[in-house]
Parts: C-alpha cells; structure tokens; sequence
C-alpha cells in the first residue's frame, strides 16, 4: 500500500548526521490532517480517501461543504484533496474523522513529495529558459532579448511543437521523486526530508511513498 499524507512546506534548514556532515533538509508540517471520506470502487469508481488539512472558520463555508464536513464529523477545513489508490488496495481499516500523522512513515524511507511550484507570472524566453539573447553589439537593433524565429518557411510551414516561447513561468504542478526521509517527529507533526521539494513556504505537499521502490509492507496510514 502506497502511504501518503497532505501537509505544509515549513521551509529549509540542515542537521548534522553521524559524520558530522550538514545535511540539508526540508521541514514539512502534517498537522490537522483529517479524513473526511473515503471512496471505493464499489461506491465511487475508484478507491480514494478525502483528506481536509488546515482550518476555517465555520462561517466562511457553504452549506454544502458544512454539511459535508457534518457528515464526517470533523471541524470545518480549509483545503480538501484527494490521495488515491490503486483497485487492490484495502481501504477498510480507513474511517471517516480518523487523523493522519506522519508515523506512518520512518527514518530511511523513500518518498515522492508534490507541490505546486513557485509562480513568477508572465516572462520572456531569457528568464523562462535561461537564453543568452542577441549579442549587444554595433548593429543590433532591438532584439537584444528575443526568442528569435519561431518558425519555418514553407516547409512544415508551421511552429514546430516545444518551441520555447515568453509565458508564464511556474505554477505548476511538479513532483520531487525518490526523496529520503531523515527523521520523523509525531509529537510535533513533522517529517523532515533531505533535499528541496516542490513550492513556496506555508505551500500544500503531498507525501506518498516512492513509484521507484516497493511499497512498505505490514503499514497503515492510519494507527490501529
């Protein structure tokens, strides 16, 4: 079963390990993590569980999604999501109002970690891509930033697909894969994963275990 749990980037720092060598890190923080439904084959199509992370006021929400959160018995939240599952997977152990901690991971294990990346708006190819530009020299004139020619005579006669253009750069969704866990902390919420993930700081993650290497045995997202 492929563990997984929504939280909030903290931001970086570093440990030492055993050597004495700095090992940078990034601090996620799993706290508040509720299951607000799950979804089966048989009842939706698909095996799932609904996840609500974060708080809200209960006057900031709609009927629907407060009778939603009533029905599962949890306090009103700020972000819902979705972890899925593949059509094997025994999803009976999971209840409604049951609280993801990050336990269900430990030390040495491995992770894929997905975030939506920092957004930097609209910008040219020099910034998006990393473009030199024109040479600056005597007798250029105004393309000293330009993409140059984005396309070709008559044959194909069209731009050929891939060609870096100016848009926007960032906000999107991207996944940091093979990540090790260094340390894990119950008592605060925290995983602690060596390397850089996906985001800004306060930026919704989630923490699923590794495509790369098989899935643990003999654990549960959610303790018995």
């Amino acid at each position: 079963m492929r563990l997984g749990i929504y939280g909030r980037k903290v931001g970086m720092t570093q440990i030492f390990d055993d050597n004495g060598g700095t090992v940078p890190i990034t601090v996620i923080d799993t706290t508040g993590c509720v299951v607000t439904q799950v979804k089966t084959k048989a009842s939706e199509g698909y095996n799932a569980i609904q996840v609500g992370f974060g708080k809200r006021k209960p006057q900031n929400v709609g009927k629907a999604a407060a009778g939603h959160f009533k029905k599962a018995g949890v306090e009103a939240k700020a972000r819902v999501k979705e972890i899925r599952f593949e059509e094997t997977t025994d999803l009976s152990q999971v209840k409604t109002g049951q609280v993801l901690t990050p336990s269900m991971f430990t030390k040495g294990d491995r992770v894929d970690v997905s975030g939506i990346t920092k957004g930097y708006g609209f910008t040219g190819v020099m910034k998006r891509y990393g473009w030199s530009g024109k040479d600056a020299t005597h007798g250029t004139s105004k393309y000293f930033r330009h993409g140059g020619s984005n396309g070709t005579n008559t044959f194909p006669g069209r731009v050929l697909k891939n060609h870096g253009m100016p848009g926007q750069w960032g906000n999107r969704l991207r996944t940091a894969q093979n990540l090790e866990v260094v340390d894990v902390r119950p008592e605060q919420n925290l995983i602690l994963l060596r390397g850089a993930v996906p985001g800004p700081k306060q930026g919704m993650l989630l923490i699923r275990s590794t495509k790369k290497k098989k899935a643990p045995e003999g654990r549960t997202m959610v303790q018995a």
